[in-house]
Formats: C-alpha cells, structure tokens, sequence
C-alpha cells in the first residue's frame, strides 16, 4: 500500500473523530446546564399558621396540665 494513501485515511479518520467529539461535548454542555432544585423566580409559597383563641389556649393549658398532674400522681 501508498504510505501516503494510509496516511490520508487516519488523517480523515481522526477528523471525523474530533467532530464527533466537537458534536458530543456541545451536547454536554447544553445538558449540564440544568441547575437542582427549583426553577429559579417561583416563590416558595409560605404555610400560614393555625390561628387559636385565647379559649382553646386556655383550654388546651388546663388538659396538659391535668396529664402532668396524672403523670406526677402515677409515680
């Protein structure tokens, strides 16, 4: 065989490599971009609180504090 002739077709080889490499790494790139988490400008949406009367407060206090009166009584 031509020593050139074997010469061309790695040169034409490599060349076709180094595109597919080129074709590869850009789409590498447009995929890496893709941040984790959430998208960025959506407001995290904050829980509203439950709002109790000052009864049920009252009355909640007095039930915890006839468990802990029954509690200190059982030992």
């Amino acid at each position: 065989m031509n020593l050139e002739l074997i010469l061309s077709a790695i040169d034409d080889q490599i060349r076709k490599l180094q595109q597919a490499r080129a074709m590869l790494t850009e789409v590498e790139t447009s995929a890496g971009k893709r941040s984790v988490g959430r998208p960025k400008g959506t407001l995290r949406k904050t829980k509203k609180g439950r709002v109790l009367s000052a009864e049920a407060r009252a009355r909640i206090a007095e039930a915890q504090k006839k468990r802990w009166a029954a509690a200190k009584k059982a030992k």
